[in-house]
């Protein structure tokens, strides 16, 4: 696996790559990898000849009360994860790099506000201005065929495709299934910040969100009282706070009708000071 840091030379390795006729897929992360971003890189491998990362921890999407300088930074061993993995190629920039004129300089892609206004957008507003204008940045630099997205941040899945889609970007976007631990739980980097007592409760988010879907799949409409019964039940279950839980449109995100033949359970729920995220499609 070569490790590149500058884009000229990235384009180089990826313009021969193309004019070999061979196809590149690309899995963009912020590092501190565990299972579910390694699961990525599997399905980019089934979609393409050559599988690009990129591990770079993007300023632009953290708020003024989130501490940049605190994300965990463990290249190398994300290095040999990918390695192992059998990713192609890792590209690691500064973020000199990545931002020439800094980040106050930097022109931003908005996509549209009623993607991205509610659910996490509601609690850490400008966030998607700084992921979209990342995530372009990075296409244009890389130049996939392709680029594989976890379901696990369905808002942000959601609004890369609308930014491919509105900027007709020749980008295929591919959404992976959510990696989850035999107990149900879903992959995140922030699992390694429960206690062994949170672990055990841990997993009753899912659990929660597959008995909306039940509810759902059996022709229950009234959708404020199922996210009203599960939020209740979450803290009964131990959870210290439910920052929501919502049934939602699957391509607009706004709030489900008895119209809607698809739905997103959408849950993020804490314990202690994490934040654990999981949403359920059907």
């Amino acid at each position: 696996m070569q490790v590149i840091e500058t884009i000229s030379k990235l384009r180089l390795v990826v313009q021969g790559w193309k004019r070999q006729g061979l196809t590149v897929a690309f899995v963009p992360t912020m590092g501190n990898l565990h299972q579910g971003h390694l699961s990525l890189v599997d399905v980019a491998k089934q979609k393409a000849d050559k599988v690009v990362c990129s591990v770079f921890v993007n300023p632009l999407q953290f708020g003024p009360d989130e501490d940049f300088d605190r994300y965990p930074r463990t290249f190398e061993a994300d290095k040999k994860l990918l390695s192992e993995q059998g990713a192609d190629l890792l590209f690691f920039p500064s973020v000199q790099e990545v931002y020439p004129h800094g980040t106050a300089q930097q022109t931003l892609v908005k996509v549209l506000a009623s993607l991205t206004e509610n659910l996490e957008g509601a609690v850490r507003p400008g966030h998607f201005d700084g992921v979209s204008t990342v995530v372009l940045k990075l296409f244009n630099m890389v130049q996939p065929d392709c680029a594989v997205f976890g379901q696990k941040d369905y808002q942000q899945l959601r609004v890369i495709k609308m930014m491919v889609e509105d900027l007709s970007l020749p980008i295929k976007i591919i959404a992976a299934p959510i990696a989850r631990d035999k107990n149900g739980l879903a992959l995140s980097s922030r699992n390694q910040y429960l206690s062994a007592e949170q672990r055990q409760i841990a997993p009753k988010l899912q659990v929660v969100l597959q008995d909306i879907a039940a509810a759902l799949q059996s022709g229950n409409r009234d959708f404020f009282a199922l996210c009203e019964v599960a939020q209740q039940r979450l803290l009964r279950e131990g959870f210290d706070q439910v920052d929501y839980i919502e049934i939602c449109q699957p391509k607009t995100l706004q709030k489900s009708t008895d119209f809607d033949q698809e739905f997103v359970i959408l849950g993020v729920a804490r314990l202690g000071t994490t934040r654990l995220l999981d949403n359920i499609l059907i």
